[in-house]
């Protein structure tokens, strides 16, 4: 089997394979409750992948998304008592409209998307430093636990967090598989002269994928903010970083076109084994950006279509 056939399954090899390194070094890994608690206390950063998947379908990329659940945490904090379970929306549209902000800037103003998002991501910040007074804000238990409880709650054994995790995916695979929408990102991330030539409004699509992944950054954050009962404009930092890494170690390369969210649930699993494999052996965790750093390169130059790069600065 050549190289390019087996690209496409070099995920769930890679996955596999880390899964039995790491079992093998510590038996305790593979005991079916710890595996659990792993898939749960990663959805977050799930959640946020996958909204970045939509960016990076596209051939663009999100840089917002960590400051959007930061943002998301504090106003999820202090809209609570004001709003109650109309928290979620309103965290889920102010994600939604930033996601938005990005992509018309990215795709009226035509500045770069990693300009674009980045400028939005300190935006981001700033909103959550003023909320909150630049200092970490904590949530009322009994408001929290009383409308939002369910989130972090368990079923059988099974955490809530695997079940938001589960209708979300489920959710983007059906828009990504199923809809005119997914298959013009698909068109848009493949070959973007081709589709504006077929008539799709490439400039809208755009702006939809962002304002998804804003969306999804926002769920992440109210999340982060359940889990941990408050919020803080650095509560989700360190997490960008491992997010892009599940984008494209799951096979969706900065290039568009291939890939997707089922991609991005691999990826996300195999950051989870080597996060937990780090944790097991004792790695620091400023080594621990250093390997996610090594593991970011590996990751583009083994999934990126050098047939559409011409030129790289």
């Amino acid at each position: 089997m050549t190289l390019e056939r087996l690209k496409p399954h070099l995920p769930w090899i890679t996955l596999l394979a880390l899964v039995l390194v790491v079992g093998i070094g510590d038996s305790n890994f593979l005991k079916p409750q710890n595996l659990i608690a792993m898939a749960a206390d990663i959805v977050p950063l799930f959640i946020m992948a996958l909204g970045m998947t939509f960016a990076i379908y596209i051939g663009g990329i999100d840089l917002s998304a960590q400051s959007v659940a930061n943002m998301t945490t504090v106003i999820a904090t202090v809209a609570l008592p004001l709003f109650g379970p109309f928290t979620a929306l309103l965290c889920i549209v102010a994600g939604l409209a930033l996601g938005g902000v990005s992509g018309y800037v990215t795709t009226r103003l035509l500045v770069p998307s990693f300009i674009s998002t980045l400028a939005i991501g300190g935006i981001a910040y700033s909103i959550g430093q003023y909320l909150s007074g630049q200092r970490a804000l904590y949530m009322d238990a009994a408001m929290r636990d009383g409308y939002f409880g369910w989130m972090v709650g368990s079923s059988f054994g099974i955490p809530h967090e695997l079940f938001i995790g589960a209708v979300l995916v489920i959710a983007a695979y059906f828009v990504q598989s199923r809809t005119v929408f997914g298959r013009s990102l698909k068109a848009v991330g493949a070959g973007e002269p081709a589709a504006v030539a077929s008539g799709i409004n490439v400039a809208r699509i755009k702006i939809m994928a962002f304002a998804i992944s804003g969306a999804l950054a926002a769920i992440a954050g109210l999340l982060f903010s359940v889990k941990l009962s408050g919020g803080s404009p650095t509560i989700a930092n360190g997490f960008l970083l491992p997010a892009i890494v599940a984008v494209l170690v799951g096979g969706t390369p900065l290039t568009g076109g291939v890939g997707g969210v089922i991609n991005t649930l691999i990826g996300t699993l195999i950051v989870a084994v080597i996060r937990s494999s780090m944790l097991y052996f004792e790695v620091d965790a400023t080594r621990q950006q250093m390997v996610f750093g090594l593991v970011l390169i590996i990751a583009i130059a083994m999934t990126i279509d050098r047939s559409k790069l011409r030129v790289v600065k």
